[in-house]
């Protein structure tokens, strides 16, 4: 069985390398481990995109990458290995592009599909080192418990508007001890909507690729034995101030994976445990439910002259960027201007991508008994996208 130690070089590998080889303490033996490894980031986003580029210019033998979107223009603030005319492309098939450019010696593969309960343990038994580069609790939750499964070490990163947290999750290290997992920190996910998404809340586009380097690092770390992982410890960084602190984190007993009575051997349904509604066709009706209407269907309820009242619940800085008019109550506010909404004529609501109107219905309903509320689907994105080209995308 071929080891790290069997590995070879070429000349031009050897330039490539040069800087890493002068370093005594990484030297021959840390460039061959890294080529010898299989990474996989899950996420091709903010985060993934700088650490992707880190990891194959550092020579990372193998790099997977798991992803299903295509590539937005609000994602190029951040997501630095896009450009424009890479828009509406598969976001892996451009990675792999721009990482064979970086460094033409290292394999890459591509996942192009979500990470769900029923893939994750044949797409992450794949490699030595998983990096959770994405940005919803259900999928994070999806990562940890199939790591831990698989006895993989995590490299989990995460960020909001100007704040960012780096750790190491069920590392082992050489005295066979292992870490804390994603669990141990986090036992039950927030109530849905409580966190907003990047989407929503915004990002400073800086912010991922201070992060996403970090994760690049720790990366390497655990693949060479060079320095301390960030096993049991959690980084937070606040860019606003540039303050920074770690916190640690021990193991909770309680654990349903790793605690004193583990409950879960096998995946599970991640967004059911994250309260976040099924998507599959079979889904039961609920009050969770809201009333859908198209753009296309709107369009034309105001072509033909019927009355219908708009209703915005995003934010006023959202508005001075993209409109497309209606009464402006954010989503935080909804429930005490219900005086503004009326009840004898259908009511369209809207937002950037109808997750916050959705939500917004739902709390007029189950507060107010509204029976005459339509969540625009798509929000305005769609909006722009299928009836009026002028109202930008953000």
């Amino acid at each position: 069985m071929n080891t790290w130690k069997d590995i070879d070089f070429s000349n031009d590998e050897l330039g490539h390398y040069s800087r890493h080889l002068s370093i005594p303490e990484f030297g021959m033996e840390g460039q061959k481990k890294l080529k010898a490894a299989k990474v996989v980031a899950v996420g091709t986003g903010g985060l993934g995109a700088p650490m992707l580029q880190y990891l194959a210019a550092a020579g990372v033998g193998t790099i997977g990458i798991v992803d299903f979107d295509k590539i937005e223009a609000s994602n190029l603030h951040r997501q630095i290995l896009f450009g424009s005319s890479d828009v509406g492309r598969s976001k892996v098939e451009v990675a792999k592009e721009r990482l064979q450019e970086i460094n033409p010696h290292i394999n890459i593969q591509i996942h192009e599909t979500r990470l769900t309960s029923e893939n994750a343990l044949e797409i992450l038994d794949q490699y030595d080192v998983v990096a959770d580069g994405t940005d919803n609790f259900p999928t994070r939750y999806l990562i940890n418990d199939a790591c831990v499964m698989l006895d993989k070490p995590n490299v989990h990163g995460s960020i909001f508007q100007f704040e960012g947290q780096l750790s190491v999750f069920n590392y082992v290290d050489e005295e066979e001890n292992r870490g804390p997992n994603y669990r141990d920190l986090f036992p039950e996910p927030p109530p849905p909507g409580l966190v907003p998404d990047c989407a929503e809340a915004g990002v400073l586009g800086v912010l991922p690729g201070i992060i996403g380097c970090l994760q690049a690092s720790e990366v390497i770390k655990i693949i060479t034995g060079i320095g301390q992982p960030l096993s049991g410890e959690l980084f937070l960084f606040d860019a606003q101030d540039f303050s920074t602190r770690k916190v640690n984190v021990t193991k909770n007993e309680d654990n349903p994976l790793r605690g004193e009575n583990p409950e879960i051997t096998e995946l599970i349904d991640y967004e059911a445990f994250c309260g976040i509604p099924s998507t599959n066709g079979e889904q039961k009706e609920s009050k969770s439910e809201v009333p859908e209407v198209t753009v296309e269907q709107y369009q034309s309820w105001l072509d033909s002259g019927e009355e219908v009242q708009l209703i915005d619940v995003r934010e006023p800085y959202e508005v001075e960027i993209a409109e497309m008019g209606g009464e402006l109550i954010p989503l935080d506010t909804v429930l005490n201007k219900t005086d503004k909404i009326s009840r004898d004529k259908k009511v369209v609501v809207h937002c950037r991508s109808g997750v916050r109107s959705a939500k917004a219905i739902n709390k007029l309903q189950e507060e107010y008994d509204f029976d005459n509320l339509y969540n625009l689907k798509g929000g305005i994105l769609a909006w722009s996208e299928k009836v009026d080209e002028s109202i930008p995308q953000y």
